[in-house]
C-alpha cells in the first residue's frame, strides 16, 4: 500500500475533492474511501489529511461543519463547494494531461531524440 505522506503534483487535494464529490465526509470516512476505491494500494496518513482539508477549506475548495458521526461521536465533515468542484473539474483535466504526458515519456524509445533530429 502506497502512504500518501508528502503531497505529489497536487495527489492528496485531488483525491479529497474526488471523495467529497459523491458525498460530505469526515475525515477517517474521506481517508477510508480512498483506500477503498484504490484496492487497498493508496493510504492517506492523517499527518497528511488533515493539513490538506485545511488548506482547501482556506481556498474556499470545501466548507466544513461540525456533525455527529456514524458511532455516535463527534466529527467535523467537509463538504465540496461549488468553486470546488470547478476546481475539481481543472484539477481532473490537469492529472488526466499530466498521465498522458509521462505515459508518453515512459513509453519513449532509446532513439527517440534521434529519430527527432532526421
Amino acid at each position: 500500500m502506497a502512504k500518501l505522506e508528502r503531497d505529489h503534483y497536487g495527489t492528496i487535494e485531488l483525491l479529497v475533492l474526488k471523495a467529497l464529490s459523491w458525498a460530505p465526509a469526515h475525515g477517517f470516512g474521506i481517508s477510508r474511501w480512498i483506500e477503498l476505491v484504490s484496492g487497498d494500494e493508496m493510504q492517506v496518513q492523517e499527518g497528511s489529511l488533515y493539513p490538506a482539508l485545511y488548506r482547501l477549506e482556506a481556498e474556499g475548495w470545501i466548507s466544513a461543519e461540525w456533525g455527529v458521526s456514524e458511532n455516535r461521536r463527534r466529527a467535523k465533515f467537509y463538504a465540496l463547494t461549488p468553486l470546488g468542484r470547478r476546481m475539481l473539474r481543472a484539477e481532473e483535466s490537469r492529472w488526466r494531461r499530466f498521465v498522458e504526458t509521462m505515459g508518453r515519456v515512459l513509453a519513449a524509445s532509446p532513439g527517440a531524440l534521434a529519430d527527432e533530429r532526421r
